[in-house]
């Protein structure tokens, strides 16, 4: 599995060879749904809260006497029925997080890139720090890589310049390379990374031989 390299001027240089530990899996769609769930499920505040009959500030006077009026026998004004009533079974706060394994979140994050590989929508980039800091110039190189799409940039440490010219883009979302997730691989059209995101990518999701270190991981619970 092979991905274009582009220099800064968007002129294709280059392919490069990614890994198929990475980018050469067989997609697991269910674990990718669970993933996309949990992430989902996670960024839920759970803060929603709703009165019941037992806490609403009304009167605890009868409507009307129980009998001799013709209508139906009422005795609380604060029944769910009535306009400023409690609500009957209406939410309160929760918690919604859902948790999975470490492998399953790997997993999903490897079946997601390469889902992107074979749709040959990964994009890698010579260098980020030779664009310079204008947006418009970062702006020219997005048209030329991938015109009229969405991307997904993954951003190495330290590619604090690249940050400040790609927060204007409104077709781009930038993250932190540790901090992939299934939600934004699948939400974008592309996935671009510079060199040295793709090294870090690899780093963290290889198959353990020789690649990940002891304490690699993915923070994809965002």
């Amino acid at each position: 599995m092979n991905a274009p390299v582009f220099d800064a001027s968007g002129a294709r240089v280059r392919d490069e060879a990614l890994p198929d530990a990475v980018f050469g899996v067989e997609p697991n769609r269910s674990v990718m749904h669970q993933a996309l769930v949990r992430q989902l499920a996670n960024a839920r505040q759970g803060t929603h809260s709703t009165q019941t009959r037992g806490e609403v500030s009304r009167t605890t006077k009868k409507w009307f006497r129980q009998k001799g009026t013709g209508n139906a026998r009422h005795g609380s004004r604060r029944a769910p029925i009535f306009v400023g009533g409690g609500v009957a079974h209406g939410p309160k706060p929760r918690d919604y997080s859902l948790r999975m394994p470490k492998r399953m979140r790997r997993l999903a994050l490897r079946s997601a890139l390469s889902t992107k590989a074979a749709e040959d929508a990964v994009v890698l980039i010579e260098d980020f720090a030779a664009v310079g800091t204008k947006t418009k110039d970062m702006a020219a190189l997005f048209d030329s890589i991938c015109p009229g799409c969405t991307a997904l940039v993954l951003l190495a440490p330290g590619d604090d310049v690249a940050e400040r010219s790609l927060r204007n883009l409104a077709q781009v979302k930038y993250v932190r390379a540790g901090y992939l997730n299934v939600r934004d691989i699948l939400g974008h059209d592309r996935v671009v990374m510079p060199l040295g995101a793709l090294e870090l990518v690899i780093s963290h999701l290889g198959d353990g031989s020789g690649t990940t270190g002891p304490n690699g991981h993915v923070a994809e619970e965002v």
